[in-house]
């Protein structure tokens, strides 16, 4: 039935999203070389991310102007990734949905990139 193809399709998609834990994370933003990239320690990276998603992949928030940021560092859908909802730069090539499951490699490379330009993580 629809409604079931429906209750399926919302479970496959809450189930590929994750809550890290701090330590869970940490491992994994050390083990894709952020302690100290552009400058800045694994605990500024853990911290950004805990104050912008509470380490959640899935987190979304929609801005007056029609943007959004997405994922465990929220990145923002008008200059670093494309969604339906307003036009973007897309300075990371990447779809927006991509950075809402539970591999966070796509968003680890994007925050690298952002974190490359002049204003660090001031961008945040």
């Amino acid at each position: 039935s629809p409604v079931l193809l429906l209750l399926l399709a919302l479970l496959s998609a809450v189930t590929k999203a994750k809550v890290f834990g701090r330590c869970d994370l940490a491992r994994v933003l050390q083990e894709e070389g952020l302690d100290g990239y552009g400058g800045y320690s694994l605990a500024n990276w853990l911290c950004m991310a805990f104050y912008v998603s509470t380490f959640n992949t899935a987190a979304q928030s929609i801005k007056a102007d029609s943007s959004a940021d997405y994922g465990i560092f929220q990145i923002s859908s008008q200059l670093w990734c494309t969604d339906d909802r307003s036009p973007s730069d897309n300075g990371c090539r990447v779809a927006c949905r991509d950075l809402l499951s539970s591999n966070i490699t796509d968003d680890i490379i994007c925050a690298k990139r952002i974190v490359r330009n002049p204003q660090g993580m001031n961008a945040w």
